[in-house]
């Protein structure tokens, strides 16, 4: 079949391999691993999902919303802010919903008891939790960092106490981002010295997302050890990990076109018809560089690759090929699916690339393809 670029591609034996990882952690470690839809969001792959029984976190009505429908079960949210139009609906998808800070707790505490009240009986009690913050830093990039002073995440203990508002049956704790076991172990320090005295509290303690276990390199047994470890000390705990990235991480690419090449004072760029501003957001977010199929380290010929959108910034490099780049060539940019997809936007008018799924079989199916009607009518 061919598609026109651009187009992402998602394997499903790359899926099938990082669902079968994080299985064999959950099972060994005793705890629930749920993924994180603000990473990754493409329903049409969820069928896969529900073979391994996979359940999820939200952040949003529009990922409850989703998750309720293709998953078929009800959500662990989080949110920043619940408000008097949206709480009901939380509460009506969700399994536990946790709280920023005491005084959300406080202004919805109500609202809460009076849906257990009616639901209870029919087993849809909501788990009321409380983000607290450790304030331990183990990130770099700070718009990903939780802990940074002043954060507006969670609650930290000296707010708290000695203990917990009545009603609270869980701690939840995000400081991650695509981090190592040794970084949770650094964090699980500062979070049993802070909120130890709590945990006879509560029946559940969430230790949010950024676990990178399916990233090669990542030391899984030592992940293991330590949730093991952590049971023990609290054995009437249930511990949940929710990542994002390591459900979907290296299981999709970027297929790309050149469609020009320009220079400048000895610069060369080869424009690409996608847009890292559009297409791939987060490599200028973060920032970090993709690496592309067809460049070869050390090469001869070295190339910007430029977006196609009006954005000055829209470029990156510099890569390396062992040829020279003309119009036509196919470049192919790795690891595209998670926080890649969730992030894109229509800046410009840019078309959207398809999304395309490449079954066991290697079957390719097209799950969608954007039009003219997609960009109008979100200016509708």
């Amino acid at each position: 079949m061919y598609i026109t670029t651009p187009y992402y591609i998602v394997y499903e034996e790359k899926l099938r391999r990082n669902l079968s990882l994080i299985t064999d952690v959950a099972q060994r470690a005793g705890v629930e691993i749920i993924m994180a839809f603000k990473a990754n969001a493409l329903w049409r792959t969820f069928g896969v999902m529900r073979e391994y029984g996979v359940k999820f976190t939200a952040s949003s009505l529009n990922e409850l919303r989703l998750g309720n429908e293709e998953l078929g079960c009800p959500g662990h949210s989080y949110c920043p802010v619940y408000t008097p139009a949206t709480i009901v609906e939380f509460l009506a998808g969700s399994s536990h919903l946790t709280f920023n800070s005491i005084a959300q707790y406080e202004r919805y505490r109500k609202d809460l008891e009076e849906y257990n009240s009616q639901h209870e009986s029919d087993g849809l009690r909501v788990s009321p939790g409380l983000r607290v913050n450790p304030a331990c830093s183990v990130i770099e990039t700070d718009i990903y960092n939780p802990a940074l002073p002043g954060s507006r995440f969670g609650v930290t203990a000296d707010r708290i106490g000695d203990s917990l508002p009545e009603g609270i049956e869980g701690l939840h704790f995000h400081q991650l981002c695509e981090s190592t076991s040794y970084d949770l172990e650094k964090v699980l320090a500062a979070f049993e010295q802070q909120f130890g005295h709590l945990l006879p509290q509560v029946k559940w303690v969430n230790m949010g997302g950024g676990h990178l276990m399916t990233r090669d390199g990542y030391d899984t047994d030592h992940l293991v050890n330590l949730l093991r470890s952590f049971r023990e000390r609290y054995p009437w705990l249930t511990v949940i990990l929710e990542p994002g990235s390591a459900f979907t991480w290296q299981t999709g690419d970027l297929v790309t076109s050149v469609v020009d090449v320009v220079e400048n004072q000895g610069i060369k760029t080869a424009i690409i018809d996608a847009s890292f501003a559009c297409h791939m957001p987060d490599t200028l977010e973060m920032p970090y560089q993709p690496a592309i199929e067809e460049s070869r380290p050390g090469g001869e010929y070295i190339y910007r690759l430029g977006g196609n959108s009006c954005l000055s910034g829209d470029y990156m490099g510099d890569w390396y090929f062992d040829r020279q780049l003309k119009e036509g060539d196919i470049l192919t940019l790795k690891d595209m699916n998670h926080y890649t997809t969730v992030k894109t936007n229509m800046f410009n008018g840019i078309a959207h690339p398809a999304i395309v799924f490449k079954r066991l079989d290697g079957s390719v199916e097209i799950l969608r393809e954007f039009t003219y009607d997609d960009y109008k009518n979100r200016m509708d």
